[in-house]
Parts: C-alpha cells; sequence; structure tokens
C-alpha cells in the first residue's frame, strides 16, 4: 500500500460524508482511509460505515486533543509508505491521487503539499473566502487552484514553500522520525513544515495535486481564524527564528493603512479613502470575473478585509505580548495550545 490517507475530525459529520464520496471515484486506488474522531458530540461513525465496503476505511474515536494530535493518532496506526493529511472540509477531484503518483514517479520527495480551489457547489461567502485565500491580489496566489499556478510561483520567490494541512503529503517514516504535528492549536501544521526544512528536507508545490477546500461558512469564524494565524504567525518565529518573511508582514501593514486612512477621512473630506476604494473595485471585478458572479464579486470585498485585517490583528497582539511584553507563547496564549 503506498498512501495512508489521514482526516482529523471534529463535529463535522456532514463534511466527512463528501470527501468519501469524492474518494471512491479516485482513478488511482492505492491507498487506505484513517477517520479520526478528535472527540465529537456529532460523531461520523454511521457515515464511515457507508463506505466501509467501498473503501478501505478505518475509524477510531478518542477524546478531543486538537486536530494535530489527531493526526499523529492516526498516522501511527497507519499501513502506507506515504501518509496524506487532509482536513474533513476538502473534496477530491477524481484524479488527485494519480497526480500525487505522476509528480513522486518524475521526482521523489520527501515531503509536499498541493494548493486549493472553489466548487461550484460552494456557497456565495464560501466561494467570496475562497477567493480571499487564493488571489494574486490578497495572498499573491500562494494557496490557490490550478488556475493560480503561476501566481503561486511567483510569490515562491519571496519565500519557501511550506505545506499546510489542509493538503499535506509527507513519507511515514519520516513523519514518525520528526514526531509530527505539535500541541500548538494554530499553525501547527507551518511549525511542522519548519521542522521538515529544518531537518535537512525540501518541501515541493505538487501544483496539480489540488483540492476543493471549503473553510468557513461565515465571515465571523472565517475571521477567527485568519485572527489566530495572525497570532501564531509571532509563535513560530520565536520557534523558529528567522522563518518571519516580508510577505508575512504585509496583512499587518494593511491593518494599519486601514486604519490611519480610515481616521484621516475626516480631515481629507473622504479622500483618503479612495486607495482601499479603488482596491475594493479591483478585488470585485477580479472575482466577478473569475467566479461568473456579482454577488461572489461583492462578497469578495469584506472576505479580503476580514482575511487580511484579521491576520494583521492577530499579529499586532501577539507582537505585543510576545515581543514587547516579552511573555512566553504559554502565558500569552494559553487557549491556542492543547493539553
Amino acid at each position: 500500500m503506498k498512501f495512508s490517507i489521514v482526516v482529523p475530525v471534529y463535529n463535522r459529520p456532514e463534511e466527512v460524508d463528501e470527501l468519501l464520496e469524492s474518494l471512491c471515484s479516485q482513478t488511482c486506488k492505492d491507498f487506505e482511509v484513517l477517520i479520526v474522531e478528535d472527540g465529537s458530540q456529532k460523531p461520523c461513525k454511521d457515515v464511515c460505515a457507508k463506505y466501509a465496503d467501498i473503501l478501505d476505511l478505518h475509524y477510531y474515536a478518542k477524546p478531543n486533543s486538537g486536530p494535530g494530535q489527531s493526526r499523529n493518532y492516526g498516522v501511527e496506526r497507519a499501513q502506507g509508505e506515504y501518509a496524506l493529511i487532509l482536513d474533513s472540509d476538502v473534496v477530491l477531484p477524481q484524479g488527485f491521487i494519480q497526480s500525487i503518483v505522476d509528480e513522486l514517479s518524475r521526482e521523489e520527495a520527501v515531503a509536499w503539499g498541493g494548493p486549493d480551489a472553489s466548487h461550484p457547489s460552494f456557497t456565495p461567502i464560501q466561494k467570496a473566502i475562497s477567493y480571499s485565500m487564493t488571489s494574486f491580489f490578497t495572498t499573491g496566489g500562494i494557496r490557490g487552484g490550478k488556475a493560480n499556478n503561476k501566481a503561486a510561483f511567483q510569490l515562491k520567490k519571496l519565500d519557501k514553500f511550506y505545506p499546510r494541512s489542509f493538503n499535506m503529503g509527507i513519507r511515514r517514516d519520516v513523519y514518525l522520525q520528526l514526531g509530527g504535528f505539535s500541541k500548538m492549536r494554530f499553525g501547527e501544521d507551518i511549525d511542522f513544515s519548519y521542522r521538515i526544512v529544518e531537518a535537512g528536507y525540501q518541501p515541493r508545490l505538487f501544483p496539480e495535486a489540488w483540492v476543493w477546500h471549503k473553510r468557513r461558512t461565515d465571515f465571523r469564524k472565517f475571521f477567527r481564524q485568519v485572527y489566530n494565524s495572525g497570532i501564531a504567525r509571532i509563535n513560530l518565529e520565536k520557534r523558529h527564528p528567522g522563518t518571519l518573511k516580508l510577505v508575512h508582514l504585509l496583512p499587518m501593514v494593511f491593518t494599519l493603512g486601514v486604519i490611519v486612512l480610515t481616521l484621516l477621512a475626516p480631515l481629507t473630506c473622504g479622500y483618503s479613502l479612495l486607495p482601499l476604494c479603488l482596491y475594493a473595485a479591483l478585488l470585485c471585478t477580479d472575482s466577478t470575473l473569475k467566479n461568473k458572479s456579482l454577488k461572489v464579486g461583492l462578497l469578495s470585498i469584506p472576505a479580503a478585509f476580514v482575511q487580511l485585517m484579521g491576520y494583521g490583528l492577530g499579529f499586532l497582539e501577539s507582537w505585543w505580548k510576545r515581543c514587547v511584553r516579552k511573555q512566553d507563547e504559554f502565558t500569552a496564549f494559553e487557549k491556542n495550545f492543547y493539553q
């Protein structure tokens, strides 16, 4: 067996159903699936039972300890040569596994990651959030799907590629050698990617191994997600000195710029807001054309501002607590770590 697909789950049986359905249609069948229920109140055991005769599927239930530790739990019980780490809110195109096989046949890799894209069935808000996380005008396209590969490689020049846990692959023996994911609640996937690089391995981007990624379903949940990502960035720099790059500062700069321009608005008769209006118009136009929907285009404006400012505000809070007040990561953000 070549691949072990490990998926941590917490109260998302409907998402697991869609993911498993997409796994049934894979053109390459050389894989097992390990679903790790992380102390859910809404378990997906019955959903998994539907696919027991179709997939080589293993269901495990354990007390809640966070997604990182649940991934470790699954990989420890896996049998494949490679571990494929997926989030429960992804859906796979038919050629996903085959694209990984093709990449590994072309050039061996110890670790890799793939991009993500929006599915036509996603809600307008989900499409807008997906746009904000994959557009060249927000993130440089580094997490975009096939349409954004050129932009992704352009941004890659600013920083090395580090796989994310929604779509990550690694040789299983290396995973176990490195101890897998830490107990960080947020940023644990980047922490693991950094440790992979520090061990002497270079993860690769597999452009064709992309997934449809639902992400969050409303702006409030999305804000909390990106806010925690901003917090994690400073914690990651403390754990791995030198990993904070220019690209990581851009959301903070954007956030401060929005605040300053907004405060200047009464003194400039609103003209200071013109750059923000032009940026919003650019986002709306680009998203409308890409998604073929004016509604999604309009929703992409708040989605982009939530993404950039949420990350920026979390970054600033973490910088204040960790760098100015000199608090350690557990004291500053006790709730961001699993016991």
